[in-house]
């Protein structure tokens, strides 16, 4: 899923922050952080908050992001739209990787309505994500993408419990919804997300960066 490369770009677009070591990022769908915790340590926040589902998750995201200069680091087991629906603080930054895909079309716009409400003036918000090539159907994007990557886990993920293995690509199957890029723009302009960039492309999979009115020059 090109997570290095994607991530190196994550690090690389957080170091032209001009708050390196003060801002504060919300981290939704964090998992285990491992990959966007080497981006922390380049360009560490004052505070961190990961919200995830997953305990066991959790409890790993702790070791990654031990050694981190000083942040308040706060992980909370939740669901990542009714946190940001209820956070009362406001982000300098709020990250997700691979996590709004899941949500559907109506859910995916109270998202960027809630991210809207609790970014800083200057914040950003990172979309790491699957998206859809424009015009095209989630049923062609099944046929197109998704059963060549399922095939892909089957065939590649043999670490893997059979059993595990295949509730894993049950799930991928049954719950990827990933939109146009348009849509995220014409979502994110309705929250007051205004300026939106393609920082990154692989293949289907998009590192997006949205904010209320100017974005950096990358």
């Amino acid at each position: 899923m090109f997570h290095q490369e994607i991530y190196t770009g994550v690090g690389q677009l957080l170091k032209l922050r001009d708050d390196v070591g003060r801002y504060r990022l919300l981290d939704l769908g964090c998992g285990n952080a491992r990959y966007l915790s080497p981006c922390l340590k380049q360009s560490p926040p004052i505070l961190y908050e990961g919200i995830d589902l997953s305990e066991a998750a959790l409890a790993e995201a702790r070791g990654y992001l031990a050694g981190l200069p000083d942040p308040v680091v706060t992980l909370t087991r939740g669901d990542l739209l009714e946190a940001v629906e209820a956070t009362d603080k406001t982000w300098d930054v709020i990250f997700t990787g691979f996590a709004v895909h899941h949500l559907m079309s109506a859910d995916k716009a109270r998202f960027f309505q809630a991210a809207g409400r609790c970014l800083a003036e200057k914040g950003w918000l990172i979309l790491v994500d699957v998206v859809r090539e424009e015009n095209q159907s989630r049923e062609n994007y099944l046929m197109d993408y998704l059963m060549d990557y399922l095939n892909y886990m089957r065939d590649n993920w043999n670490k893997i419990p059979p059993d595990q293995l295949e509730e894993a690509c049950t799930h991928v199957h049954d719950h990827d919804y990933p939109e146009y890029f348009s849509t995220l723009k014409e979502m994110a302009a309705a929250g007051g997300l205004k300026a939106s960039r393609i920082v990154s492309r692989y293949g289907q999979h998009y590192t997006l960066l949205f904010a209320r009115s100017s974005l950096p020059q990358i």
